[in-house]
């Protein structure tokens, strides 16, 4: 049964810097779907990132991009999630979900994908 478990989460001043990480449990990296998305206090649930194994083709939300980076490392099964220049707008809990594919692209929308983790906060305050 596949499992998702994220870490990395904390507390940082704006204009910082985290990264997380997703270990996938009971699946190859490269034949999922491995999106992150976040949810602020209040607000729905919204796509960050995603990204299928260490060689597909990465897809951001526009507003994101150039702050966050995805990447994958099939040798570990992990995907992280590099943040930087955080804002206090980007509080909120992250996760990650997975969903099986076939191809090297993906889509970063909540609906798509079938199995998540428990998630990590992210605060970001002074």
């Amino acid at each position: 049964q596949l499992q998702l478990v994220e870490s990395g989460g904390g507390l940082v001043e704006p204009g910082g810097s985290l990264t997380l990480s997703c270990a996938v449990f009971g699946a190859t990296l490269d034949q999922y779907s491995i999106g992150w998305f976040r949810q602020a206090p209040g607000k729905e649930r919204e796509g960050v990132s995603c990204v299928v194994g260490e060689r597909g083709r990465a897809t951001y939300d526009e507003a994101l991009k150039g702050r966050f980076t995805i990447s994958g490392d099939n040798a570990k099964n992990v995907v992280y999630l590099q943040m930087n220049n955080l804002e206090p707008e980007d509080t909120g809990v992250y996760y990650c979900a997975a969903v099986r594919t076939v191809h090297p692209a993906c889509a970063v929308m909540k609906f798509f994908y079938d199995d998540w983790g428990q998630g990590t906060q992210v605060t970001v305050s002074s």
